[in-house]
Protein backbone atom coordinates (compact mmCIF):
# COMPACT_ATOMS: atom_id res chain seq x y z
CA UNK A 1 0.00 0.00 0.00
CA UNK A 2 1.31 3.44 -0.91
CA UNK A 3 1.92 6.20 1.63
CA UNK A 4 -0.75 8.92 1.74
CA UNK A 5 1.73 11.43 3.22
CA UNK A 6 3.72 11.58 -0.06
CA UNK A 7 2.28 13.83 -2.80
CA UNK A 8 4.16 11.90 -5.52
CA UNK A 9 2.01 8.80 -4.80
CA UNK A 10 -1.19 10.64 -5.75
CA UNK A 11 -2.66 11.69 -9.06
CA UNK A 12 -6.02 12.51 -10.59
CA UNK A 13 -8.26 9.43 -10.79
CA UNK A 14 -6.55 7.32 -8.08
CA UNK A 15 -8.73 5.39 -5.58
CA UNK A 16 -8.07 6.49 -1.99
CA UNK A 17 -9.50 6.43 1.52
CA UNK A 18 -9.57 9.84 3.22
CA UNK A 19 -10.48 11.08 6.67
CA UNK A 20 -12.89 14.03 6.56
CA UNK A 21 -12.42 16.98 8.94
CA UNK A 22 -15.49 16.00 10.98
CA UNK A 23 -14.27 12.36 11.17
CA UNK A 24 -10.74 13.09 12.44
CA UNK A 25 -11.60 12.15 16.04
CA UNK A 26 -13.34 8.89 15.12
CA UNK A 27 -10.89 8.04 12.33
CA UNK A 28 -13.75 7.03 10.01
CA UNK A 29 -12.50 6.66 6.43
CA UNK A 30 -14.33 7.71 3.26
CA UNK A 31 -13.48 6.01 -0.05
CA UNK A 32 -13.39 7.86 -3.33
CA UNK A 33 -11.53 8.91 -6.46
CA UNK A 34 -9.11 11.88 -6.40
CA UNK A 35 -10.33 14.92 -8.35
CA UNK A 36 -7.88 17.57 -7.08
CA UNK A 37 -4.73 17.52 -4.93
CA UNK A 38 -4.99 20.45 -2.52
CA UNK A 39 -1.68 20.17 -0.61
CA UNK A 40 1.14 21.96 -2.44
CA UNK A 41 4.07 20.58 -0.42
CA UNK A 42 5.73 17.24 -1.32
CA UNK A 43 4.79 15.64 2.02
CA UNK A 44 2.42 16.20 4.93
CA UNK A 45 2.62 14.27 8.23
CA UNK A 46 -1.19 13.84 8.49
CA UNK A 47 -1.72 12.98 4.82
CA UNK A 48 -2.01 14.95 1.60
CA UNK A 49 -5.28 16.91 1.36
CA UNK A 50 -7.40 16.03 -1.67
CA UNK A 51 -10.86 16.69 -3.11
CA UNK A 52 -12.75 13.61 -4.24
CA UNK A 53 -15.01 13.35 -7.31
CA UNK A 54 -17.91 13.57 -4.82
CA UNK A 55 -16.65 17.00 -3.70
CA UNK A 56 -15.61 15.81 -0.24
CA UNK A 57 -12.27 17.12 1.07
CA UNK A 58 -9.98 15.27 3.45
CA UNK A 59 -6.52 13.87 4.09
CA UNK A 60 -5.39 10.66 2.38
CA UNK A 61 -4.85 7.71 4.75
CA UNK A 62 -4.75 4.85 2.20
CA UNK A 63 -4.06 4.58 -1.52
CA UNK A 64 -5.43 1.55 -3.37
Amino acid sequence: MLDGTQRKNLKHGVSVAIVLKQDQESGKLTDGIVRDILTNSATHPHGIKVRLMSGEVGRVKEIY
